[in-house]
């Protein structure tokens, strides 16, 4: 069972987003990914103003649509506008299909001014995805790194976060969350370098460990291949390709009587 936390509708063939998940699904398909998820429509932008971030996000929505039995979005939201983000976040979940957010690289998330869509998002059930990234050169103004994530999942030790990217730079993001029992990372949208999986395995045990490929920007194959090739144990790699999301989700998909 493979179910696939991270997908976009950027990199793919397709004059509208209804075409473009067409086409990704048969990737899917061709390489066994049971259920995707998807945030962000485009084209992107790096800091959103909240009507910018509701036409992506009524772009997933009318992808996911047709796809209900494959298909879950996460609403992309804007911590600079949490007004806003909290409203789109009750039409877009509490009132509509979603199922988590996507906090991307406008507002670093040790911010505390993003504490009020992390409770909401708690109340709901509601996954939440942070873009993390380390840079060489230097991150972003607003773009959130592993240990930003970490002050963040302190303040709510109770709400599961996802560490998009375990910060690119794998080794310093594991460990940057490693004492936040709250936190898994998505391993999705990096090189597959060897050792990534089995460094997560052994510092945070496999059921924090979630599968994703970021599909659009990178392929299922060479995604798939950090889980598929790691020397690991066949039931951690069970966890990681599909129970572990599937775990995560189901209070929600229960709440809102959805397939799971």
């Amino acid at each position: 069972m493979i179910w696939d936390l991270h997908g976009h509708f950027s990199g793919v063939d397709g004059a509208t987003v209804d075409e473009r998940i067409a086409r990704l699904m048969e990737y899917a398909d061709r390489m066994g990914v049971e259920r995707q998820v998807f945030f962000m429509g485009w084209p992107w932008s790096r800091d959103p103003t909240p009507e910018e971030f509701r036409k992506q996000n009524d772009q997933v929505l009318q992808a996911i649509s047709h796809w209900h039995d494959r298909a879950f979005g996460f609403a992309y939201l804007n911590g600079r506008y949490p007004k806003e983000s909290l409203a789109e976040l009750e039409r877009c979940v509490a009132d509509g299909p979603m199922v988590g957010v996507k906090l991307w690289v406008s507002f670093k998330c040790s911010d505390r001014k993003i504490d009020p869509i992390i409770v909401r998002c708690g109340e709901l059930k509601a996954a939440i995805y942070q873009h993390t990234w380390l840079k060489v050169q230097g991150n972003s103004p607003g773009e959130s790194t592993p240990t930003d994530l970490a002050i963040l999942a302190r303040r709510h030790r109770s709400v599961p976060i996802i560490c998009g990217h375990t910060g690119g730079d794998w080794t310093r993001g594991i460990r940057a969350v490693r004492a936040e029992k709250n936190v898994s990372i998505g391993i999705g949208g990096s090189e597959p370098t060897a050792g990534f999986v089995e460094m997560a395995v052994r510092e945070l045990g496999a059921d924090r460990v979630i599968y994703g490929s970021d599909i659009g920007g990178r392929s299922y194959a060479s995604q798939l291949a950090k889980v598929q090739g790691a020397d690991i144990p066949a039931a951690d790699r069970e966890q990681i390709l599909g129970l572990n999301l599937k775990r995560m989700l189901t209070p929600i998909l229960n709440a809102k009587g959805m397939k799971r």
